[in-house]
């Protein structure tokens, strides 16, 4: 029942514990900044939240184990993720609230062109879910350790556009989650335009659909940020909204 991500920062997110695989798992689609040619490592993290009451919060960093963040080659990705979410028990006017952490390791490959990349990581995560009652409906309760498959797609179709996505899978609840964005660039390397999230577990499911700001930035750190509409199985319809940032070195 989490909900958020962050890759800079990350607000989305309702209900459920694969929301936190959510907020674990996002990817800006901001246009490379081109600071330093020796970038060997990036960090996003990102905040989610949600009026069906979800909080959470992500940090990743990826690592080019060979060569720099500019060009292809291996990768190595370490996440974090952490929050909280509630819903209705079963009992009248009775609340579950959830508690969530989450650490994955993955490794992979990064394929880099002019104006494209494409990224492919498998690892593992461990998960922790627990309840602040009992709840004979949520069999996404307890700590366990999956296997996590995960990709993420960039290009820039024209000079003035750009498109991205995400997605991600573990076998720890079978959770899951995808995102996908397109953008028309507003001014230098910043881009505006709709995204959808589709995400769920053996617990909920959930989709997002919203608007984004891509590639602003504040100093070293490239922002973005997203508002809009939250439908889930659980919870019902709600909004959310993210907060992501990405620095490299």
């Amino acid at each position: 029942m989490s909900r958020i991500a962050l890759l800079a920062v990350t607000l989305p997110l309702v209900l459920g514990p694969s929301h936190a695989a959510v907020a674990a798992d996002w990817y800006t689609g901001a246009e490379p900044v081109i600071l330093d040619e020796n970038w060997t490592v990036a960090v996003d993290a990102s905040v989610a939240v949600t009026s069906n009451s979800s909080a959470f919060g992500s940090v990743t960093g990826t690592i080019a184990t060979e060569g720099t963040l500019l060009e292809s080659g291996p990768r190595l990705r370490v996440e974090g993720v952490a929050g909280t979410y509630s819903y209705p028990g079963q009992k009248v006017g009775q609340r579950v609230t959830g508690y969530q952490q989450e650490g994955a390791l993955s490794g992979g490959y990064e394929w880099i062109w002019r104006d494209a990349a494409l990224a492919g990581f498998v690892g593992f995560n461990v998960r922790s879910n627990q309840l602040s009652i009992l709840d004979p409906g949520n069999p996404v309760v307890g700590t366990g350790v999956g296997a996590k498959f995960a990709a993420n797609f960039y290009a820039r179709p024209t000079e003035n556009t750009m498109v991205s996505a995400y997605g991600s899978y573990s076998t720890q609840f079978n959770a899951y989650y995808s995102r996908f964005r397109v953008g028309y660039m507003v001014a230098d390397g910043v881009y505006i335009g709709p995204e959808a999230m589709f995400l769920g577990d053996n617990f909920f499911n959930q989709y997002r659909i919203g608007g984004h700001p891509t590639g602003f930035s504040c100093g070293p750190i490239k922002m973005a940020v997203g508002v809009g509409y939250v439908k889930d199985r659980i919870q019902g319809s709600g909004y959310y909204s993210t907060v992501e940032a990405r620095t490299a070195f």
